[in-house]
């Protein structure tokens, strides 16, 4: 099955959304909570699974993957029923950036995040990348659980913070596992210990680095939700400290 072919347009500077351009017929689909705003003859339905073409036992096979690791099994599908062009505007649920994915360009296929995936044209293939590695998986936090995109179309990410995109020409690349955003599906990721005792136990750069290596592309977040939540509540318990 081939990714519907969408135009769209990424508003904002600090706090981004994307607004989609639907023609008629055409659909993308979405993680729930993640629309903004929708013009009329666009209809919203949530359906199991994303919509691919992948045959009865695949859709089974990555409803099951999504069960086992907690995430949801629906998805928000949004069709322009009407014979005129009409917009769909996403956004994450923090502030940050939004990265527009051609995955004809990138091999057709991008790892990311769980948390990451914000919206793709409808054909794409949404399922969860388990790691190699299950120990260091479960170990590395955030490191454990990613999605797979696969599509020849348009696909979504956000990001919190500051976006960088790195690319490796079969070089190496270490960073923590919360700012790893996504990569291209050629590179090849592990987790390991970020040093020794005292760096893991003093060192303020958590226990674990992701290791990135291969040619491809890279994308990294300066401020991923779990820490700025830990921040934030920080600062929130120290001034509560300060009132006792």
């Amino acid at each position: 099955m081939r990714c519907h072919k969408v135009d769209y347009k990424i508003i904002g500077h600090d706090i981004q959304m994307v607004e989609i351009a639907l023609d008629a017929d055409e659909a993308v689909i979405a993680e729930a909570g993640a629309m903004t705003y929708l013009e009329q003859d666009i209809c919203f339905e949530t359906k199991m699974g994303d919509g691919s073409d992948s045959g009865v036992m695949g859709k089974l096979f990555g409803l099951g993957k999504r069960m086992l690791t907690g995430e949801s099994v629906f998805l928000t599908h949004f069709t322009n029923e009407g014979k005129q062009k009409r917009h769909v505007a996403f956004a994450a649920p923090y502030p940050g950036s939004v990265i527009a994915l051609n995955l004809a360009d990138l091999g057709e296929e991008v790892i990311c995040q769980k948390d990451a995936f914000l919206a793709a044209a409808l054909g794409t293939q949404v399922d969860i990348a388990f790691h190699k590695k299950l120990g260091a998986g479960f170990f590395g936090g955030e490191g454990f659980i990613l999605q797979r995109l696969r599509g020849d179309g348009m696909a979504f990410m956000h990001a919190g913070g500051t976006v960088i995109k790195k690319t490796l020409n079969d070089t190496t690349l270490r960073l923590d596992t919360g700012c790893l955003v996504g990569f291209s599906g050629d590179i090849d990721y592990s987790i390991a210990m970020s040093g020794g005792l005292k760096s893991m136990l003093f060192g303020g750069e958590g226990l674990f680095l992701a290791t990135l290596t291969g040619t491809g592309s890279v994308w990294i977040q300066s401020m991923p939700f779990s820490r700025l939540a830990e921040r934030v509540a920080h600062h929130s318990a120290n001034s509560t400290q300060g009132e006792d």
